[in-house]
């Protein structure tokens, strides 16, 4: 059986996950006009490490392994979209640029690991790269060059930490996330004190609603524990050339959410990007399956 061939039940798990990431974007909007967005990310971490690290036992990863992963996800990842999101790139679009993490993750990991890009990979990454870069060229209005380069920037995060992830298959994933975020958190408070002040900080949290502290509980427990726990147990069972390309379905929950939430636009181009993204995902999985058949019919 082909390693790229996803089982329907991985499938279906990966598919959930995108939604869930998609949706967030809305909801990461709603809070950042409460929150600033260093503050944001690390109450988001503060709330996926308490009480679960209490409950579940240190994953078998190296300290060294956790840090890296709780750096590149918390403050890279997430901090620096959280910035961009505060004015310099809207919702939708931020989860259409974020989504460049695909060409990092798979370029990071041919580069580390050595894993080998068939040709279906290739045509599944040209299409989806050619709808991404549709949406950035007719997108202009909706994000700064500021937000562009910082929401870039958190993409390569991202990428980074999915190639961390698969050093430590056989860790508990979700145990993994908690402890990780022990590496989040602190320096997401000292970065909020220091660029955002103690009374920003403060009196942003004292007034936060009920419904900030919801999409704060929603960052944490669906987007991060739920999300990126599973996500990893993914990545550490297939190669990333077939579990990357699969977020490229986050701007169609994005956008889609975006539309119904908030109003942004649907205009024809963003739909013609969606259907290259989603043409390049069509191959992404397709092509597994074709070429387990030539191999069965050449046997």
């Amino acid at each position: 059986m082909n390693r790229d061939a996803l089982p329907p039940l991985h499938l279906l798990l990966a598919v959930a996950i995108v939604a869930v990431w998609g949706v967030n974007f809305v909801v990461t909007k709603a809070a950042l006009d409460v929150l600033p967005p260093l503050t944001l990310a690390a109450l988001r971490f503060t709330v996926a490490l308490i009480p679960a690290v209490f409950f579940l036992k240190r994953p078998d990863a190296p300290w060294r392994n956790l840090a890296a992963y709780g750096l590149l996800i918390g403050v890279g990842q997430f901090g620096l979209i959280f910035i961009a999101m505060r004015g310099h790139i809207s919702p939708g679009l931020a989860s259409l640029v974020a989504q460049m993490q695909v060409f990092f993750t798979i370029g990071l990991a041919v580069a580390i690991s050595g894993e080998r890009l068939r040709a279906f990979h290739l045509l599944a990454l040209a299409l989806a790269g050619a709808g991404l870069g549709w949406l950035m060229l007719h997108g202009g209005g909706e994000a700064t060059p500021l937000g562009l380069a910082l929401t870039l920037l958190s993409a390569a995060a991202w990428a980074g930490g999915n190639v961390v992830t698969r050093a430590t298959p056989k860790a508990n994933m979700l145990a993994y996330v908690v402890w990780a975020s022990l590496f989040s958190a602190p320096p997401l408070f000292a970065l909020a004190l220091l660029f955002e002040g103690w009374t920003a900080v403060s009196q942003s949290v004292a007034h936060a609603s009920p419904a900030t502290w919801a999409a704060v509980v929603w960052q944490a427990w669906g987007n991060t524990l739920f999300g990126y726990g599973m996500w990893a147990w993914l990545l550490a069972r297939h190669p990333a050339a077939t579990i990357s390309p699969l977020s490229l379905l986050v701007p169609v929950f994005g956008m889609g959410a975006s539309a119904l939430l908030l109003n942004e636009p649907l205009q024809p181009w963003k739909l013609t990007a969606a259907a290259l993204v989603l043409g390049g995902l069509a191959v992404n999985m397709i092509g597994p399956r074709l070429a387990d058949r030539r191999a069965a019919v050449a046997a």
